[in-house]
């Protein structure tokens, strides 16, 4: 599916995101890397903790504040199998995340690229460095598959 081999932290990425699906979660898997070394690790988690917060950007970046003693992750890239959402876009900024990979652009619910667009906003507080199509082949078939299941 990927012309050239996944970098780590997004393979790891997508493992979560399978481990969303066999929970019954929607598939999507975060990792945060500070020095190229994993710091947190999340996945979606909505349903477990009946939290609607607890997307796998959310449950990353807070186990990242917590491991790193700051909320501020200033120098720390954020690998996500999925286009982020509105909410997630925002805790991306707010966090100070430098760089975002991710994999599956959401036309629906994104808001990097599709939606709000929120980093493009003149209220957005801090952009990082955006990298799209970062295993997107395999991430949009996770996301096939786990909704194909579920009609």
């Amino acid at each position: 599916m990927t012309r050239w081999p996944l970098p780590e932290p997004m393979r790891r990425a997508l493992e979560l995101a399978q481990v969303a699906a066999a929970a019954g979660e929607v598939p999507v898997g975060a990792v945060v890397v500070k020095d190229g070394v994993i710091v947190a690790e999340g996945h979606n988690l909505t349903r477990t903790d009946n939290d609607p917060t607890a997307h796998a950007e959310v449950v990353a970046i807070r186990r990242a504040a917590a491991a790193l003693g700051d909320e501020r992750l200033t120098g720390c890239d954020l690998y996500v199998t999925l286009e982020p959402c509105a909410m997630c876009a925002g805790a991306i900024s707010h966090a100070r995340i430098g760089r975002l990979y991710y994999g599956a652009s959401d036309p629906k619910g994104g808001a990097v690229e599709f939606g709000a667009r929120v980093f493009a906003q003149a209220q957005c507080l801090h952009v990082p460095e955006v990298y799209s199509g970062i295993g997107e082949g395999e991430a949009g078939e996770l996301l096939r598959g786990f909704f194909v299941e579920r009609r």
